[in-house]
C-alpha cells in the first residue's frame, strides 16, 4: 500500500506521452502532494485552519508551499494581516487545482461506480452586464441532455473572461457584445440574437408610469445599468428619440441588485423583452411600457470556429429559437 508520503516517487512529468525516447531528465514534475496543501490552503483562507483539515502541523504545511514555490519558481501567496492571499500566480495555480482535484473525485466516482457516473463538465462565462434572467434561460437546455452535466459558471469582465477562454478553462463565454477583433489571441463570435425592451416597476409605481408613456419616463426615477455596457448606451440613445430624461437614482454593474432594488419601488428598470415574463415572476414587476426599437444583443463566445461541446451546441440551438422571437 502506498502513504500520502510515497506519492513524490509517482508524480506525473508534465507532458509525458509514454515514448522511450523522451528523457525524464529534462521533464517537469508536478507533485500533487504539495499541490493538495496548497489548493486547501487557499480555501482555507490560513495555515491553521489548512492544518486542522489535513490534521498535520502548521510547519508541515508551510514546508510543503514553499517546496511547491520553489519547484514553480514563482510565490503563491502573500501575507495580508492573518490572512494569506494568493498572488496573481497563486490565482492561476488555484484555478488549475480546482479542475485537477475536481477531475480526481469524478474518476472516483466512475471507478467505483457511485450514482452519476461520468459526468459531462461545462464551463461558462457570463460577462456581468450580461442579464442573469437571460442567462438561466440560455442555459436551461443543458441540463435536459441524455447525460448528466455539471455546470460551473463564472462571472467577470470581458477580459477576464476571454484570457480565460484562450486557456481553454472556459468552453464559452456569455456577453451582451463580440469580442473584440484587437485582442490578441483567436475568438470566434456567435450571434444567438436580439430583443426589445420592456420598461418595468413595482406595481405602483408601474400604474402611474403606464399613463403618457414613454413621455411619463421624463423625471422618472429610473435603476439603470452601468455606463459602461452595450445596454445602457442603447437605452440613453432610446431616451433621447424620445426627448425624455429620467432621474437616475442608481447605476449597477450587478443588475441582480438593481431587479432587487427596483422590487422595492425605488424606480423602473428596463428589462430584455426575454427575460420579462420571468422578472414578473420572481420580482413581482409588471410591465408598463415596451421599446421594440431599444435592442439588446447576445452572443457566444468560443475559442473554436465549430461549436463541438454538446452542452454549448444545445443552449446555442435554444438561444437562437427564444432569442429570434424577440
Amino acid at each position: 500500500m502506498l502513504g500520502i508520503g510515497d506519492l513524490d516517487e509517482y508524480a506525473i512529468p508534465n507532458g509525458y506521452l509514454g515514448y522511450p525516447e523522451v528523457s525524464f531528465a529534462l521533464m517537469e514534475w508536478l507533485n500533487y502532494h504539495h499541490l493538495r496543501y496548497f489548493w486547501t490552503v487557499a480555501k482555507e483562507g490560513n495555515l491553521a485552519r489548512a492544518a486542522a483539515k489535513l490534521h498535520v502541523s502548521q510547519p508541515s504545511v508551510s514546508e510543503q508551499i514553499h517546496l511547491l514555490e520553489a519547484a514553480l519558481g514563482e510565490k503563491l501567496f502573500r501575507r495580508e494581516g492573518r490572512s494569506n492571499k494568493l498572488t496573481e500566480t497563486g490565482q492561476v495555480v488555484f484555478g488549475f487545482a480546482e479542475e485537477i482535484f475536481a477531475l480526481g473525485r469524478e474518476m472516483m466516482n466512475v471507478v467505483k461506480q457511485r450514482p452519476g457516473g461520468k459526468t459531462l463538465r461545462l464551463h461558462v462565462g457570463v460577462v456581468d452586464s450580461f442579464p442573469k434572467l437571460v442567462t438561466h434561460e440560455i442555459l436551461k437546455p443543458a441540463f435536459s441532455l441524455p447525460q448528466a452535466v455539471h455546470v460551473i459558471c463564472r462571472e467577470g469582465k470581458m477580459e477576464d473572461l476571454l484570457a480565460q477562454l484562450s486557456a481553454h478553462r472556459l468552453d464559452i463565454v456569455l456577453s451582451d457584445e463580440p469580442a473584440s477583433s484587437s485582442i490578441n489571441f483567436k475568438t470566434f463570435n456567435h450571434m444567438l440574437g436580439e430583443t426589445g425592451t420592456h420598461f418595468c416597476a413595482e406595481k405602483g409605481l408601474a400604474a402611474r408610469l403606464k399613463r403618457n408613456f414613454p413621455k411619463s419616463l421624463h423625471d422618472a426615477p429610473a435603476l439603470l445599468p452601468s455606463e459602461n455596457t452595450p445596454f445602457r448606451r442603447s437605452l440613453e440613445s432610446w431616451f433621447r428619440l424620445q426627448h425624455v430624461q429620467p432621474r437616475v437614482v442608481a447605476e449597477f454593474e450587478d443588475l441582480a441588485l438593481m431587479k432587487v432594488m427596483g422590487a422595492e419601488g425605488r424606480g423602473f428598470i428596463a428589462v430584455p423583452s426575454v427575460a420579462v415574463d420571468e422578472a414578473g415572476e420572481h420580482y413581482g414587476f409588471q410591465s408598463f411600457g415596451q421599446a421594440k426599437a431599444c435592442r439588446m444583443q447576445f452572443h457566444a463566445i468560443t475559442a473554436e470556429r465549430r461549436i463541438l461541446h454538446p452542452a454549448v451546441a444545445a443552449i446555442s440551438d435554444q438561444a437562437q429559437r427564444i432569442l429570434g422571437k424577440r
